[in-house]
């Protein structure tokens, strides 16, 4: 490959390790061109399937900051450059490699941090996003028509708790007591009255009144 050539390839794959969100390391020795071609539509357009060589694969995840173990690149290698829901790739992966024994699945990069190929079949066997989301958003609707019912319940008890007559009257059962109570507070009010002292402002004035007697005499 003359140099130029091998920059740019350097550079496409450069661009592909840093806009991926996953990236799956294949071996595809065996594979027709036919074969290949069906893998790339079960990946989606979302997923770049690439044939590269391993020393320019080395250069570029060199150059993009990503760690891949030299091990996974002998052999002819194909790199999937997974952009969006990385489980839906490692399904297609999981599910071509059962109909094609040919393609090699050796491990990758999922979420900065390497994985091993067990743990890529791990993450086929999980639920999509878009199955999560459905899920999700089923769950959601069902507690929002929850809600719906108990507010609605709720109102139609208020609205009949206010349309409920109030009473105007009150009870001769309840009003005996009262009136009985109140005579009661009557009658020992009077009676404290009653049994007061007599002012000492009285007993002041007839003393005096007293004494005048003997001066009168004694003038006589």
């Amino acid at each position: 490959m003359a140099r130029p050539d091998k920059a740019a390839a350097v550079a496409e794959l450069v661009e592909d390790f840093k806009s991926a969100d996953a990236t799956v390391v294949t071996e595809y020795r065996g594979l027709t061109v036919t074969a290949i071609k069906e893998l790339r539509r079960s990946l989606g357009s979302d997923t770049k399937y690439k044939v590269a060589k391993n020393t320019l694969v080395k250069l570029a995840a060199k150059e993009a900051g990503v760690v891949v173990d030299d091990a996974l690149l002998t052999g002819p290698t194909a790199v999937a450059f997974v952009k969006g829901d990385s489980v839906t790739a490692a399904k297609s992966l999981k599910n071509f490699q059962k109909e094609n024994p040919f393609l090699v699945i050796k491990g990758g990069i999922f979420e900065g941090k390497a994985v091993t190929t067990a743990e890529i079949m791990k993450l086929a066997d999980l639920e999509s996003r878009e199955v999560l989301l459905a899920k999700l958003a089923g769950a959601m609707k069902a507690s929002m028509a929850k809600a719906a019912r108990a507010f609605d319940a709720l109102r139609i008890k208020r609205e009949a708790e206010a349309g409920a007559p109030a009473p105007t009257t009150t009870p001769a059962a309840e009003a005996a007591p009262v009136a009985e109570a109140t005579t009661e507070v009557v009658a020992e009010a009077q009676a404290e009255t009653s049994a007061e002292p007599a002012a000492p402002q009285a007993e002041a004035t007839t003393e005096p009144a007293t004494e005048s007697t003997p001066d009168s005499t004694e003038n006589a």
